[in-house]
């Protein structure tokens, strides 16, 4: 795994992680990735520092202990499965229908395929990727 800090056209700044560096790139060529922000897929990698290497005690403490990073993911999904509504595959859909008025106005996380994201993105419905998966969907 590699965690590229991300800049997009309008400014906004991000960070994402992806399987590899040529994950990232093919991701981004087919335009599959975008600003959690405002959506935009004109992004590109910010600059940034290298990682720089741990003694063999901070290495062995880092096998046991959660990083901020984690920490932070982990924060993240705990409030997000508090206050907004797992809508599962259904989540294209009910976005679709909120943004519409169709549907109650609340906060909703699910599944969704990359083309279907950014046909929501593209007719203007805000939806950002999250990042992790359904614990359901996990190992």
């Amino acid at each position: 795994m590699i965690r590229y800090t991300l800049k997009c056209d309008k400014g906004h700044s991000f960070d994402s992680w992806f399987a590899s560096a040529g994950a990232y790139d093919s991701l981004r060529a087919g335009g599959h990735v975008a600003c959690v922000q405002c959506g935009s897929v004109t992004v590109e990698k910010a600059l940034m520092a290298p990682s720089v290497g741990h003694s063999a005690t901070e290495e062995n403490h880092s096998l046991t202990s959660a990083t901020p990073a984690e920490d932070r993911l982990t924060q993240l999904r705990k409030e997000i499965e508090a206050k907004a509504e797992h809508v599962g595959d259904q989540f294209v859909t009910e976005a679709r229908a909120i943004h519409a008025g169709d549907a109650p106005e609340r906060p909703i996380w699910g599944e969704a395929k990359i083309a279907d994201a950014k046909a929501l993105l593209d007719d203007g419905v805000p939806v950002a990727p999250l990042p992790f998966i359904p614990r359901g969907k996990t190992n």
